[in-house]
């Protein structure tokens, strides 16, 4: 199960124009922050990512409003993993858990989560916080992951993972985020 010591959130390429294009998009959103906010909640670190932002657009400002000016990494490899910015920032909190989030499960998830699980992480893909612009290519991403060995999650499972108990005190604060 995770543990606030050593999981850490991606939260993968929700920019405008890609974003705009995704299944489901609303339901992708309302899970995506509710893992934001409670990663927040229990002070885990946040890497965000832009797949080549100048053509898809900026992280979508919802989910920006939210990161608080969390950085921004700019890439053009699919994989998160295939930018060296990445690699050293992840590497610098010294966590082998990883949460991962966002769009397209079948592309830059997959990869990501393909490359993280290569290098020895260990991969939670929030199923219900990934999208792709079909549903199909949205479930074969999925499949993909779960096969390579990454443990699929939902936003809410993660964050009642992450607390552990009712008696936490940071029951009500998750609480309120998933109610």
């Amino acid at each position: 199960m995770l543990s606030r010591a050593s999981a850490v959130l991606i939260v993968v390429d929700i920019q405008g124009n890609l974003f705009q294009a995704m299944q489901d998009k609303e339901n992708l959103l309302v899970n995506a922050l509710k893992i934001i906010k409670g990663t927040k909640v229990f002070n885990l670190p946040i890497i965000v990512t832009e797949q080549i932002p100048e053509k898809l657009g900026k992280t979508i400002p919802q989910i920006a409003q939210e990161l608080d000016g969390s950085e921004t990494i700019s890439k053009d490899s699919f994989s998160c993993w295939g930018n060296n910015h990445f690699q050293e920032r992840l590497k610098s909190f010294s966590r082998r858990e990883v949460i991962i989030f966002g769009i397209e499960s079948h592309v830059c998830v997959y990869q990501t989560a393909s490359d993280l699980m290569q290098n020895d992480y260990n991969v939670y893909v929030v199923a219900d916080a990934v999208s792709s612009r079909t549903k199909e290519n949205s479930a074969i991403g999925i499949e993909a992951m779960k096969n390579a060995g990454a443990l699929i999650t939902s936003a809410e499972m993660v964050l009642f993972e992450l607390l552990r108990s009712a008696g936490d005190a940071k029951f009500k604060d998750i609480y309120k985020i998933v109610k």
